[in-house]
């Protein structure tokens, strides 16, 4: 289809993230992606992990491309994707984890703890939460690279920046999620994994 959005970023990393979600998601269900951009991530691991059942949601200006995306794959564990604005009313639905890539950089830090809060409407006793992305670590960028990409962001809006680590981790321990696994990945970017604890 000639009209689908494409990020030639997505199809860089896809593959990479697709090894560490295949063992992250492998016991999970159904997935809730936040801000699924174009689609590809979408159907390129929907396709790879036929068990899954990928829930795709981004703010309504995105939905026309991804689900030109979903339409044309055409396959069975994509329903269609659904509105989602983190600062607004969450869909009614219930999934076993949540993923979402290059995403909390371009949110303000208001909107930053919305998101990561927000997953308690949807997310089930058992869960796992998969974040990729640039992130700081103790207060410092991972590379120099990340350090200049965060400069460009803030010079075109100076709300948004690449979050540490640590503070997505003490959001998250509100929601009894405790970060497992950090896993490194290409161009500076990690991929974070946090599961349920028990109180």
């Amino acid at each position: 289809m000639a009209d689908k959005p494409f990020a030639p970023a997505a199809a860089r990393n896809a593959d990479a993230i697709l090894r560490v979600l295949q063992s992250a998601f492998a016991e999970v269900g159904s997935v809730l992606e936040i801000g699924s951009g174009t689609g590809q991530h979408a159907v390129h691991f929907a396709r790879a992990m036929p068990w899954l059942r990928w829930q795709c949601s981004d703010v309504p200006a995105h939905l026309p491309g991804i689900q030109a995306w979903l339409d044309e794959a055409a396959l069975p564990n994509t329903p269609p994707a659904l509105a989602l604005d983190v600062r607004d009313a969450w869909p009614p639905l219930q999934v076993d984890a949540v993923f979402s890539a290059n995403t909390l950089h371009i949110m303000y830090p208001a909107e930053v703890e919305a998101c990561l809060l927000g997953m308690a409407q949807v997310l089930a006793p058992e869960a796992a939460v998969v974040i990729y992305g640039p992130f700081k670590k103790d207060g410092a960028h991972t590379a120099p690279s990340n350090a200049a990409f965060e400069q460009r962001l803030q010079a075109e809006d100076p709300g948004r920046g690449i979050r540490d680590m640590a503070d997505i981790d003490a959001v998250l321990a509100r929601l009894d999620l405790a970060r497992c696994d950090t896993v490194a990945m290409p161009a500076n970017n990690h991929c974070l994994i946090w599961r349920r604890v028990a109180r």
